[in-house]
């Protein structure tokens, strides 16, 4: 069954700022204990152990076969409220246990843990199938799903039938016994392997490269900083350290002077599970795609690609492709134009080298300085971790009419956590988890996660939501600086958040960002734009030493090269959606992972001095779960609305804070879930289908 988001067994309420402490009954195991305390039940993750994990799901996944086998025994006819509605109520305890049992393992993993995720992610997904296959369940729910207009159900009512109908076919509801068992076996395995390639990536990224006082030369003050202090966690005598995560070496790699250190921490980067070593993930990604393969000719579909895309708004695999392939040419030709500017460079300085992948990051910070009299260094001070959370706070305020309060006393699963009440008008919205920093255990990247979605159709039950970053922390007592990428990665995530708080629908399975893959990033890109303005800038871009807000002159330069380095950047994301989308397509082939990489990027026409942004053996998007395999092309999908939504706010008199646009942006896409048609959404907020040339104009490219 679908992982719906954690849902509380009683409503939100408000809380006073001194929070009870969770307090579990004697033997009671926290795994699966309804939320109690303060905001409707909050999750107990201070009582939880990994022993409890087993025994607590594995009683949820029993509870939840005894609710699904009594709505199968039910002997009146299936209606909505008979069959849909105790659907939609299943589950609830097991919902809890993988909230907490997902949050573990994204963000706080040991290897005593990962041994458990070897034993348990098999017998869920294999719960999951048992589920969707199951005959007679499946019947009743077809029979809702065909009366739906018989029966007058409303619009969000027909929605959940045909989502619970269209998500039994597509797991093999229809199939015959001898194909359901193998799909079933194919899953199991598929889920085996996800553990295998995640535990592999996050081993490599737990790895790091000790440093000379040499070799750290360049680095600005912070990041040298959060070099000595990863150095001093490690116990390590070396005056500085580079953890084997994007957020460690991509600073790296834009300062650092030391040529034969930025190749030496690139090439440790780029070969995370690609070493040959017991880490390697190229024999679990060749038999990911046989298994996804087969998988998708069982269910009736030509490739995995295709069965993928189906419910997207791209609809086919070839429609992905035919934006990426528009794109595609454009992109390269500016990176062409980067690498010759860069190259100008280094001859005038006598550098006596050609640019390679490793002096990207490095000599395009100099042509910024150069082309745009632009430093990002300068630009950093001002980018204090806590006061763009603070704009961030502010900015959906002035668009939603939301507000924010720390808590006190709700339970967290590392001290780094904290935890924000969210109210409208007084009124209580949800609660917003923030864990901005790397640690040990904690898989690398950003990433919005829903602990409990929204909900009314039983009674009104609050969203619970969380952002994870990979922030490196600097000195004791100093304020986080983060890069200006950084900041737009914060504002992303936080846009996701946002999604899911502004939920406003009956049913859980159609709540928040519970909508299809290549539009759920379209809220969350959208949200990256109120960052630059100067709304923004000029009340939260202050320096961490003086206080002054950030220079007009300074936020003038940023501006002006706004589109700096879109070459790089698209290129690098397209060369992973393409061979992604490449490899789902390719069928049952026998796929050596490192070479068909290599020949796809050939093909392409790759500009040898960018890598993909997620080379394959390292390409957790895709590998440690079904999540984007076939699907990366999204977020340029959804960059396609997003460009476009963004000219509606340029275009009004209020630019981006217009409240008539903030309102229909509300009333039309945030608040409506999946209850409505993605492309539907769309055409009520902006009027029409998206520009697509609006995508164009946003990356400067011709």
């Amino acid at each position: 069954m679908k992982r719906r988001t954690f849902l509380t067994a009683s409503a939100a309420t408000a809380a006073s700022a001194a929070l009870p402490p969770i307090v579990l009954a004697q033997g009671t195991n926290p795994v699966t204990a309804p939320w109690t305390g303060p905001f409707g039940g909050v999750p107990a993750f201070d009582k939880v152990k990994t022993a409890d994990f087993k025994p607590g799901i594995e009683a949820a996944m029993d509870e939840l076969r005894r609710e699904i086998r009594a709505m199968t025994v039910v002997r009146s006819a299936p209606t909505f409220e008979n069959t849909l509605v105790p659907l939609e109520n299943s589950g609830r305890t097991l919902d809890r246990a993988t909230t907490i049992y997902g949050t573990v393992s994204g963000t706080l993993s040991t290897p005593e843990f990962r041994e458990v995720e070897k034993d348990l992610d098999p017998k869920l997904t294999a719960l999951s199938d048992e589920i969707t296959q199951n005959a007679a369940l499946f019947s009743r729910i077809e029979t809702v799903y065909n009366n739906r207009d018989a029966v007058g159900l409303n619009a969000e009512q027909k929605r959940l039938a045909w989502q619970h109908w269209n998500r039994f076919v597509r797991a093999g509801a229809k199939l015959d016994n001898a194909k359901k068992t193998r799909v079933a076996e194919i899953n199991k395995r598929l889920s085996s392997l996800f553990v295998v390639f995640n535990e592999h990536l996050l081993a490599d990224e737990e790895t790091h490269i000790a440093l000379t006082e040499a070799e750290l030369e360049g680095l600005p003050a912070p990041i040298r900083a959060a070099a000595a202090e990863a150095a001093r966690e490690r116990k390590l005598t070396a005056p500085g350290a580079i953890v084997n995560t994007r957020s460690s070496v991509d600073p790296f790699l834009a300062y650092a002077t030391n040529r034969t250190a930025r190749e030496k921490v690139w090439r440790a980067f780029v070969n995370r599970g690609d070493n040959g070593d017991k880490n390697d993930n190229n024999g679990a990604i060749k038999e990911i795609l046989k298994l996804r393969a087969e998988r998708a000719k069982l269910l009736g579909y030509p490739t995995h690609a295709h069965w993928r895309v189906e419910n997207s708004m791209a609809k086919t695999p070839e429609n992905a492709m035919r934006l990426m392939e528009a794109v595609w040419p454009a992109a390269v030709q500016r990176v062409r134009e980067e690498v010759a500017d860069m190259q100008k460079i280094a001859d005038a300085e006598r550098a006596g080298i050609t640019i390679e992948p490793w002096d990207y990051r490095f000599y395009a910070e100099k042509v910024r300085a150069q082309k745009y009299d632009l430093d990002m260094n300068e630009v950093k001070p001002y980018m204090q971790l806590e006061k763009l959370r603070e704009a961030m706070f502010w900015a959906s305020g002035q668009l939603y009419g939301l507000e924010y309060s720390l808590t006190s006393g709700v339970p967290v699963l590392h001290p780094d956590v904290r935890v924000y009440e969210v109210k409208k008008a007084g009124a209580h919205v949800g609660l917003w988890y923030f864990d901005p920093f790397a640690r040990a255990g904690k898989r690398s990247g950003a990433w919005m996660s829903a602990y409990r979605t929204q909900e009314k159709f039983n009674r009104p039950i609050a969203t619970i939501v969380s952002n994870n970053c990979n922030f490196v922390k600097g000195a004791p007592g100093e304020p986080v600086l983060i890069s200006w990428d950084d900041a737009v990665t914060l504002f992303h995530e936080f846009g996701h958040a946002i999604h899911g708080l502004l939920s406003n629908v009956n049913y859980p399975t159609l709540s928040g960002t519970n909508v299809a893959r290549d539009y759920v990033e379209f809220p969350s890109q959208l949200n990256e734009h109120w960052l630059s303005t100067p709304e923004v800038l000029n009340r939260f871009a202050l320096h961490y030493q003086t206080g002054a807000p950030i220079p007009r002159a300074l936020v003038d330069k940023i501006e002006k090269a706004g589109t700096f380095n879109q070459g790089f950047e698209t290129v690098e994301y397209l060369a992973s959606a393409l061979v992604d989308m490449k490899l789902h397509l390719a069928g049952d082939a026998d796929i050596d992972v490192d070479k068909f990489e290599r020949e796809e990027l050939a093909r392409l026409g790759m500009p040898r001095e960018i890598v993909m942004r997620h080379r394959t053996p390292q390409f957790g998007h895709l590998f440690s779960s079904d999540g984007y395999s076939a699907g990366y092309y999204s977020y340029l999908w959804a960059d396609t609305l997003t460009a476009d939504a963004a000219e509606a706010f340029e275009e009004a008199r209020g630019k981006y804070y217009d409240p008539a646009i903030a309102k229909k942006l509300h009333d039309e896409i945030m608040s409506r879930g999946n209850t409505v048609d993605p492309a539907d959404q769309y055409r009520a907020f902006r009027g029409r289908d998206p520009d697509t040339a609006a995508l164009m104009r946003k990356r400067g490219f011709a």
